[in-house]
């Protein structure tokens, strides 16, 4: 018995798992709808009560999804602790989190909801592609956005000292100028705060210069990454 739903639960290569394949997917994206209608506002009753019965039978279904695959896990705290078994529960968390609770009056509690879509990675090869081209990247990854941190730390300490003496209320601290690192640094540059002084002009000079490494970069360890897990999938294919 156990094994037969695991055929089902986790394999695709047979009808049942198929199926099964197809209907939590289309529930994951019904669910989504669902969740975005309910921001209109002035919805009628009868529409919010439908909304109501959608989530609720998306979460019976997901909660039960959810248990099966712990129940045909090989190594069950394996599952519940890996990344996919994380998503099932964040999926369902905020619906049990919310009894006696209006989930409307709590947008973290919603939020958490749009996890569902994370669920499709099982289901899509590309995006499972992708998921294992970031564990591969993992490191490389942590260790990039640790420097990351430090660099906009950095910038925000330089742009304090040139320009707190002519702009105190932009950068009236080095908190106050993290604004403009990370805003300089990532390139986006809203222009909402900036510097006027020379040394201030020549020190964003030099961060705008980082910034553009900063968007390469990850997408290079990204790309790299990729290929590898697209070799690797070509490999056990042909194996």
């Amino acid at each position: 018995m156990r094994e037969k739903l695991k055929n089902i639960v986790e394999s695709t290569e047979s009808l049942g798992g198929r199926i099964f394949s197809i209907i939590i997917q289309l529930l994951i994206i019904t669910s989504i709808v669902s969740f975005s209608i309910e921001t209109i506002p002035d919805l009628q009753p009868q529409t919010r009560t439908v909304l109501k019965w959608i989530e609720i039978f998306s979460v019976v279904v997901f909660t039960a999804e959810y248990l099966l695959r712990i129940y045909v896990a090989d190594r069950k705290s394996g599952f519940i602790f890996s990344f996919l078994g994380i998503v099932d529960l964040l999926a369902i968390l905020p619906f049990y989190l919310s009894f006696g609770i209006d989930l409307r009056s709590i947008r973290a509690l919603r939020l958490i909801r749009l996890f569902r879509l994370l669920k499709l990675v099982r289901y899509n090869n590309v995006i499972s592609r992708f998921s294992k081209a970031l564990r591969y990247a993992k490191e490389e990854l942590i260790l990039f956005f640790f420097i990351t941190i430090v660099l906009i730390y950095l910038s925000a300490v330089g742009i304090y000292y040139f320009e707190n003496g002519v702009q105190p209320e932009n950068f009236s601290s080095v908190f106050d100028s993290l604004w403009w690192a990370v805003a300089t640094l990532t390139t986006v540059g809203y222009g909402d705060i900036y510097p006027i002084t020379a040394g201030g002009k020549v020190f964003t000079f030099f961060i705008l210069l980082l910034g553009l490494g900063i968007v390469a970069v990850p997408a290079g360890i990204i790309s790299s990454a990729l290929t590898k897990a697209i070799d690797d999938e070509r490999d056990n294919k042909y194996s």
